[in-house]
């Protein structure tokens, strides 16, 4: 019924949107969500029919260029780093001391047998830069009244989706929901965002849930523990000698 009325609404107050920027708003759920720098301590859990895995991290970021995320458990991963700096991407691995530079390829593979892919992670592909943004209309998520808005790869980005479909909350432009379809615009995964909470100054979904399309009873579960926006870390702080001595 909810949908049905949001569909009369644009059919009968078509000037409803006007003046409504999808890009814009895109750029706001980006500000939102992430901010100019942020420190984050998260705990990402693996949900399968017959096991269930955790482990935990941190993470610093700088703007859409520049990213530290480095595995503090379980023992057997800690130290695990990836590093992003502008477009590239490197991928420290302790056990073996070897660093490698994660090529386009790898982005659609999944992180850390995870069902977030490297892309998810790291943010090579800015939704914001390699991106069309077409807003389809409205919708009510858990109360929330949302935009929806298609996001179609630009022609010369290297972008791991085909196109990506995402509700962001008109209030505080949260995003609730993402979903992921592939080049052929088969469904892949969806996101949903949970638990909105005051994290870091602001309001974000303290919880990622990412639920594949074609695997029953599997999802990824990423809990948002610690949120500062405040931190202030330098250029310089995104090396390939942080990322191995990151602990």
């Amino acid at each position: 019924m909810a949908k049905r009325l949001n569909i009369f609404i644009l059919l009968i107050f078509p000037t409803f949107l006007i003046g409504q920027d999808a890009t814009e708003i895109i750029i706001k759920s980006e500000e939102q969500m992430k901010g100019e720098s942020s420190y984050t301590e998260m705990k990402m859990t693996i949900v399968r029919p017959k096991w269930t895995r955790e482990m935990t991290m941190k993470s610093w970021a700088l703007g859409e260029d520049f990213s530290l995320t480095v595995i503090t458990s379980p023992a057997r991963d800690k130290g695990t780093a990836f590093l992003k700096r502008n477009r590239e991407i490197w991928n420290w691995q302790p056990k073996i001391d070897r660093v490698i530079k994660m090529p386009p390829s790898m982005m659609m593979q999944s992180w850390m047998g995870s069902d977030f892919s490297n892309d998810d992670l790291v943010n090579q592909t800015s939704i914001v830069d390699d991106f069309t943004h077409e807003l389809m209309g409205v919708d009510t998520i858990e109360e929330m009244a949302c935009y929806i808005i298609k996001l179609v790869p630009l022609p010369d980005a290297t972008v791991v989706w085909g196109s990506i479909i995402t509700w962001i909350d008109q209030t505080d432009y949260l995003q609730i929901k993402t979903e992921f379809y592939d080049e052929d615009e088969y469904l892949v995964n969806t996101m949903i965002g949970r638990e909105i909470k005051m994290m870091g100054g602001r309001k974000v979904p303290s919880i990622l849930e990412v639920i594949p399309a074609d695997d029953p009873g599997e999802k990824t579960i990423l809990e948002q523990l610690v949120l500062d926006f405040s931190t202030k870390k330098k250029e310089s702080f995104f090396s390939i000698q942080n990322m191995k001595r990151s602990k």
